[in-house]
């Protein structure tokens, strides 16, 4: 059976697969700001993962695309290797330092609202361990997540006790030495402010 026919659709699937995880890393990697899509923060998780898969694809369709004798093989094999090899390290390097490990201690629907939630994430500071409050507005996939508060635990008094909906649009966060903050949610999902302490 000859298989030669599926060498070019082949290497055009693995070459659209390429830019699929490409422009999923790329768009993961740029996510992170206010009100960013809770999809594309999952996306930044992955980005060594996305990378290596594009890479993978992109060398295939090479590979598949070219016939052994064609000039232009080795040089694009070469081109491909040389440019994304490096692109993976410093992708995942930045990856590891821009994006914790969260863990998620609480949630809670905002009162009377389905499409609001409050949630609670711990993660590991240099020595002590941060406490990040967020919104997260709106339903999956458009489920946007705004940052509310953030709490150092470098002095046990910053440490976050408490965060409670006081009303549907309200956020109350209490610290552990009593210090107690207030925040408005907008119809949007925005705060009024972002608060930080320690």
């Amino acid at each position: 059976m000859d298989f030669s026919r599926y060498r070019r659709p082949s290497a055009f699937l693995l070459l659209a697969a390429a830019v699929v995880f490409a422009t999923a890393a790329v768009a993961g990697f740029e996510s992170g700001g206010e009100g960013a899509l809770i999809l594309l923060l999952r996306l930044r998780e992955h980005l060594f993962l996305l990378g290596c898969l594009a890479v993978a694809a992109l060398t295939g369709a090479v590979l598949l695309g070219l016939a052994k004798s064609s000039s232009l093989r080795m040089p694009l094999m070469t081109a491909v290797l040389v440019t994304g090899v490096p692109l993976l390290l410093i992708g995942g390097w930045a990856s590891a330092v821009s994006g914790g490990s969260d863990r998620v201690v609480r949630t809670e629907s905002s009162p009377g609202r389905s499409d609001r939630h409050l949630v609670v994430v711990s993660r590991s500071g240099f020595l002590d361990p941060v406490w990040c409050v967020h919104v997260h507005q709106g339903h999956p996939p458009r489920e946007r997540r705004w940052d509310v508060g953030c709490f150092n635990g470098d002095d046990e008094d910053n440490s976050l006790r408490e965060a409670v909906w006081t009303a549907p649009d309200r956020i109350r966060m209490t610290t552990e030495g009593g210090a107690v903050h207030e925040v408005a949610i907008a119809p949007g999902g925005r705060p009024d402010r972002v608060v930080s302490v320690g």
